[in-house]
């Protein structure tokens, strides 16, 4: 496709997922300007960058799409987008928006060969001679997330990047957030005021480095980066999108400057955890000890068996101990369930 004719498709008709999903491996590079004056630049199939005429101090970064069967966060990234396209929603601050992986998106699953989500912050070239078109896809979103931020005004900034989710499984808290590990810095409290704003009041603080895009924003970047699961995967078309309105507002207010319903930082308005422990699929014979039904934070009594791994039994071993993301279908060698605990931020928010 040509630039011309991307661009002519685009003016017709303002929806870039339609077109990136239309074109899911690419889009050539085009811009063009608004009426109201701010800038366009197609960078990419799923990626699409906005510059208003007068803009602030904040650089955001919209993810949707790096799973691509959860759908919710595309439609709600989508709706935004095409807002701004139409010129309905006057941007107020420098906006990336990223579906990451369009093919899988339009297969209606996770992945096609890798989990994108396991790919940054170098790890989609750690294999040697191993390639998949989600490896290619994480290098891509690197650069242009890394080119985003660097080529800001300089200055005072806010790089900001909300990776958006939905989970497999259903959560006792429907809507939580991951704050990937800040190395020993204090967690932000106008980052949990916006969370919650977003109805994400549920928080896993993470205690190592990782290899998913939030960390990548949050450590090569230097960006309040966030992994924000905002419900249950469900296919196109079945998402209540009433159920994402507060989170929907949140960033419509977030990147046009308008009112964010915020309250002052209580730990008590939260459930905090931190990660206790990580279990990895060591072989094909690992097995989850609990129904598909069970919910993420879901606790157990303490010493009830919740997988085994060939020989080797995972139980609970503190009370309050829960579990979050178990999926026995990962890969070998990858996380395939965390056990989290409650935890206090006192004195390490600022």
């Amino acid at each position: 496709m040509k630039p011309e004719t991307l661009l002519q498709q685009l003016q017709h008709d303002p929806d870039f997922l339609k077109l990136t999903l239309a074109h899911p491996d690419f889009l050539p590079y085009a811009s063009y300007a608004l009426h109201n004056g701010t800038e366009v630049q197609i960078w990419d199939t799923g990626v699409i960058y906005f510059q208003p005429e007068q803009f602030g101090t904040q650089d955001i970064v919209l993810s949707s799409g790096v799973h691509g069967n959860e759908t919710a966060p595309v439609e709600l990234c989508s709706e935004l987008l095409n807002k701004v396209l139409a010129g309905k929603l006057l941007l107020t601050e420098r906006v990336l928006f990223l579906f990451g992986n369009p093919p899988a998106i339009n297969a209606g699953v996770r992945e096609i060969q890798d989990n994108l989500n396991r790919l940054f912050s170098g790890h989609h070239s750690k294999e040697s001679g191993v390639q998949s078109a989600e490896r290619e896809r994480a290098k891509k979103l690197e650069s242009y997330v890394l080119k985003f931020f660097n080529e800001a005004p300089q200055g005072l900034r806010e790089p900001k990047l909300y990776d958006l989710h939905t989970a497999i499984r259903g959560s006792r808290f429907e809507k939580f957030a991951v704050y990937p590990f800040l190395h020993g810095k204090n967690w932000s409290k106008s980052q949990f005021e916006f969370l919650k704003a977003c109805g994400a009041n549920t928080v896993l603080l993470m205690q190592t480095p990782a290899s998913t895009f939030s960390y990548f924003a949050a450590q090569s970047c230097n960006a309040h980066g966030f992994t924000i699961e905002l419900g249950k995967a469900r296919p196109f078309g079945q998402n209540d999108m009433s159920r994402f309105a507060d989170a929907a507002a949140a960033f419509s207010a977030l990147i046009s400057g308008g009112e964010l319903a915020t309250t002052e930082f209580n730990e008590a308005d939260f459930n905090l955890y931190e990660v206790r422990r990580s279990i990895d699929k060591t072989t094909e014979a690992f097995t989850l000890h609990f129904a598909d039904n069970i919910e993420n934070f879901t606790t157990f009594e303490l010493g009830t068996v919740l997988a085994s791994d060939a020989s080797v039994e995972y139980k609970v071993e503190v009370e309050g101990e829960a579990i979050i993301f178990p999926n026995p279908k990962v890969a070998i060698g990858q996380r395939a369930m965390l056990m989290v605990k409650p935890v206090s931020v006192a004195g390490k928010v600022s």
